[in-house]
């Protein structure tokens, strides 16, 4: 039983450290030699690298992002194999990987504590655990960008859809453990773009067009990539 916890608790470190892993802090020194973080909305993610930088350097830290989460939860999978662990208990730990996980990705303990909001990776641990519901949130989030062009605006609303979307899935809706797990992520999403609700109201959030490329005033210019390329740091 010593051993189970002790492979437990390495796997939910493991999460955190995967989380950790700053790809938008490491892509954007090595090929943009800048700190993402001193740049935009002055976050380690996707949608800063997409503002700041462009497509070509957004998307790599999407699918990176995504990875770590989603390679976080599924390690759990390797527990099943332990008799002292239910599947019960599995789920559960499974739910402390991905708050490990996403924790590693606002917190970084290889980028000096400071990263993102951690939504990819959210999403990508979720689908580990469940993926019809990732996929469900997920389609929320892209309807929502496609009318409001706000990325901040579109992740609150799929976040706050979750918790509908667990209690209706009969797959997981019996468990209490995950049904109170939607709800607490739907909470943390909320407080994580608190900034972003101030802009909102303030009508001066950015907005993001997915579809063509766009100039947004007081960004720096592109360069003959297509991409946009930092100055004045």
């Amino acid at each position: 039983m010593i051993l189970t916890y002790y492979t437990a608790t390495t796997m939910i470190l493991i999460a955190y450290l995967l989380g950790s892993i700053p790809s938008a802090v490491w892509i954007g020194k090595k090929y943009y030699g800048i700190d993402i973080r001193e740049y935009g909305s002055k976050n380690a993610g996707t949608t800063n690298m997409l503002r700041v930088l462009g497509k070509r350097a957004a998307l790599p830290v999407f699918a990176l992002d995504f990875m770590k989460g989603f390679v976080a939860v599924t390690l759990i999978e390797l527990l099943k194999y332990d008799e002292n662990i239910s599947d019960m208990w599995l789920i559960n730990i499974k739910i402390i990987a991905v708050f490990a996980a996403v924790l590693g990705h606002i917190f970084p303990i290889f980028a000096g504590f400071r990263g993102g909001k951690g939504v990819a990776t959210l999403v990508g641990a979720v689908t580990g655990i469940y993926p019809p519901v990732a996929l469900l949130c997920f389609g929320v989030w892209l309807v929502v960008l496609m009318i409001s062009h706000y990325v901040s605006l579109s992740s609150m609303v799929a976040g706050c859809c979750f918790p509908f979307f667990t209690l209706v899935s009969p797959k997981v809706n019996e468990s209490i453990p995950f049904v109170v797990f939607s709800f607490v992520i739907a909470v943390l999403l909320i407080w994580t773009h608190r900034k972003n609700i101030e802009r909102l109201k303030a009508g001066t959030e950015s907005k993001i067009y997915i579809w063509k490329p766009r100039k947004v005033s007081g960004e720096p210019p592109r360069n003959g990539n297509g991409d946009q390329t930092p100055s004045g740091k």
